[in-house]
Order: structure tokens, then C-alpha cells, then sequence
């Protein structure tokens, strides 16, 4: 692990080198992105939690700076994130997004010391009336990968998994910087299928997957959100034996880059206990 100026890089086992930024002090928060999304998508929100925390916002593997390996598996995501709790003395609290907060439930269901959880809309689909991702969703995915259309994949995963409206995907491919960041990412959104699992699916958790998450998890969803989040949020809540749910009026799933500010006060005020 080496450092400068608040960068680093994490070496893993398979090779795979994670980039972070450390910022701030006091006990240690690790933040774990959403699918297309990369550490400058979780930056405003690193720098209030690094007021009062040390906050370590890091690339998960295949983004932005960080490394990648020729096979995927989310125990190697789980590895890294081991890693960077590691990296800041052996324990740390989670805070995920989406499918990061999937990942982050994961990281300590498998062991990782972590001190707290704070998710934001784990994209469970618990209930046979809710909209889930198509069953096909992964060999879709790839197979526009393959085919080298990453615009399409992106397109296709933001209206049939994130169910955003086609006009407002259109609007933003006018955005040049912004799609060519997302279609950079693309080539990942397997590695965030492959972490959900079969939990879109529309049935219950299955208890027996997640009882290793024994720490103090505090669940939030926006008020503006499909009522979908707030069913999963409470699924969580009926599973885990020390786990609370919070709605935050006007927010949606978009909060945690769009309005980092009335995400932060939760955050801290949970993980201060």
C-alpha cells in the first residue's frame, strides 16, 4: 500500500491494483459506488463525510483508476474492499449506494471487519408486483459488450434496470464528457449483475444469505423513489438483526451524487452512533 498526498493503491492478490483518496481523520468510512459510477461520482459526498471522519473513496476494479483482472467474481470486490479496511487499521464503517450497498452487505456477510453499514437503496426487487430487470439482463449485457456497443449497453441498463425515461437518456448522450465517462464504465456493468444475483427477481431475501451481517445497518431511501426501495429497505430491516430504515423526503435514486448534502447528516449522525 503506498500513499501520497492523500492517493494510494492497493496491490491485490491477483494483481489488481485499486486507486483511492484518503481524506479526513477520526474513525474510518469506506465508500462503495453505484453501477456506472466511479470514486469522482462519490466526491462531494467524501468531502463532508472527511469533516468528520477518515473517509477512503476509492475506483472499484475495471473504473477510473483502478486496475482490473481477466476474471470477474464478487469476492474479489470483496477482497479489495478487505483491503482498503485493512489499510485503515483493521476495522471501518461501509457506506454503499445501489448495487454498492449490495456489495458493501456482501463485504460483511463475508467476514470483513466492518464497524457499521449505511446503504442507500439496495436495488432488491422483494415482491412479485415490482418491476425487476429483465431475467435476461446479463447475456444481454454482454453480448452488446462484445459486440463493442457500450452506448447501447448503457442505454439499455439505465431505461430497463434504472427505469430512467428514454428522453432523459437522449438528453444526456448531448452531454459529451458525461457519456463518454459512462460508456467508459460499461465494460463493468456485468461485475454489478453479478453482485445482485438473483435478488431481482421478486421474492423474498433469503435469510440465510445475509446472516453473517451481524453490525449495526441503518437503511435510507428517497421519498421520491419508486415504493419498490422502501419495500426492499424494509425487507432488509426484517432480516437483519440490528438494522433500522429511514426515508429522506425529496430524494431519488440519484441523491447520493445529485444531493450529497441531505445525504451526509444521516451518514454521520448513524455511524457517530
Amino acid at each position: 500500500m503506498n500513499r501520497r498526498d492523500g492517493h494510494g493503491n492497493s496491490a491485490r492478490a491477483d494483481g489488481t491494483e485499486i486507486a483511492f483518496e484518503q481524506s479526513g481523520s477520526g474513525p474510518a468510512v469506506v465508500l462503495v459506488a453505484s453501477a456506472l459510477a466511479d470514486r469522482s461520482d462519490t466526491a462531494r459526498l467524501a468531502a463532508l463525510l472527511a469533516r468528520h471522519f477518515t473517509v477512503i473513496n476509492y475506483d472499484r476494479r475495471g473504473r477510473g483508476d483502478s486496475g482490473d483482472a481477466p476474471a470477474y467474481a464478487p469476492d474479489r470486490e470483496i477482497e479489495d474492499i478487505a483491503a482498503l479496511v485493512e489499510h485503515v487499521g483493521g476495522s471501518a464503517s461501509l457506506f454503499g449506494s445501489s448495487s454498492g450497498a449490495v456489495l458493501a452487505l456482501r463485504a460483511a456477510a463475508a467476514g470483513v471487519n466492518v464497524e457499521r453499514l449505511a446503504l442507500y437503496e439496495p436495488p432488491f426487487v422483494v415482491a412479485e408486483g415490482d418491476d425487476g430487470p429483465p431475467r435476461d439482463l446479463a447475456q444481454q449485457i454482454t453480448a452488446m459488450l462484445a459486440e463493442g456497443r457500450r452506448s447501447d449497453a448503457v442505454r439499455y441498463f439505465m431505461t430497463r434496470v434504472q427505469g430512467m425515461p428514454g428522453i432523459a437518456v437522449f438528453f444526456m448522450k448531448l452531454m459529451p464528457k458525461m457519456w463518454a465517462n459512462l460508456t467508459e464504465l460499461a465494460g463493468t456493468l456485468p461485475y454489478d449483475i453479478a453482485v445482485m444475483g438473483d435478488t431481482q427477481q421478486g421474492k423474498p431475501l433469503d435469510t440465510e444469505e445475509w446472516k453473517g451481517v451481524a453490525v449495526r445497518t441503518r437503511v435510507l431511501t428517497g421519498g421520491k423513489s419508486p415504493a419498490a426501495f422502501r419495500r426492499a429497505a424494509l425487507a432488509v430491516t426484517e432480516i437483519l438483526p440490528q438494522a433500522d430504515h429511514r426515508t429522506l423526503p425529496g430524494l431519488n435514486h440519484g441523491a447520493v451524487v445529485m444531493a450529497p448534502k441531505k445525504i451526509a447528516p444521516q451518514i454521520i449522525e448513524f455511524i457517530k452512533g
